[in-house]
């Protein structure tokens, strides 16, 4: 038709290796991945594609996942479901393809690029005790 949005949910977890969650975190590499590639597809056809890599989010996702008082949750302020919503559909209206609500999020993608993946992939194996 020409014309639509497209806003798929992926996760910081899609930027790394996720040892305990792999299977999660493989999943929202693939969403991330797809989105950029389908976005850049589509360029130019009216259509845009977006996806939202929110961090740790206050919802039940830790209890319905079986992960018991997490110290990185514990640690880190966890985002408001509302306004990652809210800066997620911002971003979407606005033709964003990537969006990673949070500076702590931003800075945590950021700074990993520069960062051996063995360390990367150690670090988020320290995230989770299960």
């Amino acid at each position: 038709r020409g014309y639509g949005k497209i806003l798929n949910v992926g996760s910081v977890a899609g930027f790394q290796p996720g040892p305990f969650m792999s299977v999660y975190y493989a999943t929202k590499g693939y969403i991330l991945l797809f989105s950029e590639a389908l976005a850049i597809e589509l360029k130019g056809k009216g259509v845009s594609v977006s996806v939202l890599c929110p961090g740790p989010t206050k919802t039940d996702f830790h209890k319905k996942a079986g992960i018991k008082k997490i110290g990185f949750f514990r640690k880190i302020l966890l985002m408001d479901a509302k306004k990652v919503a809210s800066i997620g559909y911002r971003n979407f209206m606005k033709g964003k393809t990537i969006i990673i609500p949070g500076l702590l999020n931003k800075f945590l993608i950021f700074i990993q690029r520069f960062l051996p993946r063995k360390f990367v992939a150690s670090a988020a194996k320290s995230y989770y005790r299960f």
